[in-house]
């Protein structure tokens, strides 16, 4: 009975082993130096860490996720490693970005060119992560929400002229999730620190307003998803509110939910009434969008 006991047990976590991935690997978004880059320092160097599924539950979708913090820090925990565990049990590839900010001596446009790069980077290897190019997506939480939306309305197609194979491919995400999210900028519901700290106090109000990323969507945006809650008063949910609104006035294809209950900063919301739903909610949009397959 006792070896019976044994070899099962054994038999359970060789199954839930296959399941984790390695180790996150993370590395510079800029082997040779960032642009900008105030010196070579930890703080100048903004990195990517990859979060891999198990390869027999690869669905070949991806997401750059870039975790909150008023671009002044990062919150890499919950809104980082979290995030990255939680995609991988559902067989999608996470990086995670620790991007350049106030904190580290660095306003706009560090934090975008850091997201941007890390969307080419992911397209770029696809082949070597065992990736769709056509499934990337980018997700924020907070600021890291403006800074994904950002992304999300400010990109190009590449340089085929670059030496650098990175430079060369699509920044455009392929899909957003925008968590709580900053989005309007000089309105009575902006996060006045996140855009204190990525454009100054004096900044020219043509900048101010191509970085409220409300008023940056085109029918080229890509598909949204979008969470909040109306507990949270550092970032009221207006924010989402309105970049919804300006998506579906583009015909951009988009979905939004505003939970009761749940403070800024939640995460994946667990234990909070209403807003742990959130994750499962994603995953089901994804699906519908064909980004994930139905079946997981």
């Amino acid at each position: 009975m006792r070896i019976q006991f044994a070899l099962g047990l054994f038999a359970v976590l060789l199954a839930t082993t296959s399941l984790v991935a390695a180790d996150p690997a993370k590395e510079p978004l800029w082997p040779e130096g960032a642009p900008g880059a105030h010196g070579t320092e930890d703080k100048d160097i903004p990195t990517i860490t990859a979060y891999m599924p198990a390869s027999e539950i690869n669905t070949g979708c991806a997401i750059v996720v870039c975790p909150g913090g008023g671009y002044g820090h990062l919150a890499t925990g919950h809104e980082g490693v979290e995030i990255g565990e939680f995609w991988n049990k559902h067989g999608v590839a996470a990086f995670v970005v620790e991007y350049r900010h106030a904190n580290r001596g660095y306003k706009h446009p560090a934090p975008l060119q850091d997201a941007q790069r890390a969307i080419r980077t992911v397209r770029a290897r696809a082949e070597e992560y065992n990736l769709d190019p056509k499934r990337i997506g980018i997700m924020g939480f907070s600021a890291g929400g403006h800074l994904a939306s950002s992304a999300g309305t400010h990109f190009d197609k590449g340089n085929p002229d670059s030496k650098d194979p990175v430079e060369q491919v699509s920044s455009r995400p392929d899909f957003m999730i925008l968590c709580y999210p900053v989005i309007a900028f000089d309105k009575p519901y902006t996060h006045k620190g996140s855009q204190r700290n990525l454009l100054g106090d004096d900044a020219p109000a043509e900048l101010v307003a191509e970085m409220s990323s409300e008023r940056q969507v085109t029918a080229e945006t890509p598909p949204t998803f979008l969470f909040h809650t109306t507990e949270d008063t550092a970032v009221p949910p207006q924010n989402s509110v309105d970049f919804y609104m300006a998506l579906k006035e583009k015909g951009v294809p988009a979905e939004m939910h505003i939970f009761e209950k749940g403070r800024h900063g939640i995460g994946l919301g667990k234990d909070v009434p209403g807003s742990a739903a959130w994750p499962d909610l994603c995953l089901a949009w994804l699906k519908t969008q064909g980004m994930v397959p139905a079946d997981r």
